[in-house]
């Protein structure tokens, strides 16, 4: 009997830490990722507004997504533009100069794979 009890006891206390880290891992990364972005704003030279005027200028069209990152070694906001032929440009311009660093066009097959791939990234921040 006391075996049971015990053992209920110590069930009881897994399950709550495990609930507790649950809801608690996701919220840490999301601040993690949120302090992030603070970092690389204050970093930055170019406005999202400078910069994506720029982009525009480059493809124009309709901003579907706009993000400040660091890609090979670069600080860049990245725009995907979505043209009136439907297709997705993504234009990076330089968060320290204002300058395109790249444009890559995407087609629809690529754009798929994106999207899924980013599907399985989200999904994988959710997990603990």
């Amino acid at each position: 009997m006391k075996r049971l009890l015990l053992l209920t006891a110590i069930t009881a206390v897994v399950l709550a830490a495990g609930a507790s880290f649950t809801t608690a891992a996701p919220r840490a990364r999301q601040e993690g990722g949120a302090q992030e972005q603070e970092k690389l704003a204050r970093e930055a030279k170019i406005t999202k507004e400078q910069a994506q005027a720029t982009a525009l200028k480059r493809a124009p069209g309709n901003v579907e997504s706009a993000e400040l990152e660091r890609e090979h070694g670069r600080l860049v906001w990245s725009f995907d533009i979505r043209n009136s032929k439907g297709t997705i440009t993504e234009v990076q311009v330089s968060a320290i100069t204002g300058h395109i660093v790249r444009v890559e066009h995407e087609n629809k097959k690529k754009e798929a794979a994106e999207k899924r791939q980013e599907g399985r990234e989200k999904r994988g921040r959710r997990k603990p």
